[in-house]
């Protein structure tokens, strides 16, 4: 087989990491299977501070579980602003909003995150969102 060309069969970095960042309200309604099926078995998911990083798509499906699980907000949407491919990694700029149940208050928030790609799955993760608006926006 030409090299390469074993990708030829998959949608591009940008268009799998859209279809994952899409997805988010679905996991958090519980509903993982579609999204995890863009996750690799082997990931590395760097999500740095005090937790480190995580690997295999178990501790994935376990993060995204613990979200579901601990979701105080609903009507939440991400929209892509801007996204930027090079090579095997895709990188996405967006905004998070949503309404946090009990109080009632919504919030804004850019996100930023950037996949490495590889036959149609994420195999390494890494991420920011700006918490310290969220919790600005939710008077906490």
């Amino acid at each position: 087989m030409p090299q390469g060309a074993e990708d030829t069969a998959y949608p591009g970095p940008g268009e799998i990491h859209r279809r994952c960042v899409e997805s988010y309200a679905q996991i958090l309604e519980g509903r993982l299977e579609d999204a995890l099926k863009l996750i690799d078995p082997e990931v590395v998911d760097h999500r740095g501070g005090t937790q480190g990083d995580h690997r295999g798509r178990e501790a994935w499906r376990q993060k995204w579980e613990q979200a579901s699980a601990d979701s105080a907000f609903h009507d939440v949407s991400v929209t892509i602003e801007q996204n930027v491919v090079s090579g095997d990694t895709s990188v996405n700029r967006y905004t998070i909003r949503s309404t946090h149940t009990d109080s009632g208050r919504r919030y804004e928030v850019l996100g930023l995150d950037m996949v490495c790609v590889r036959n149609g799955r994420i195999v390494e993760h890494w991420a920011l969102i700006d918490a310290d608006a969220m919790r600005d926006q939710l008077g906490l």
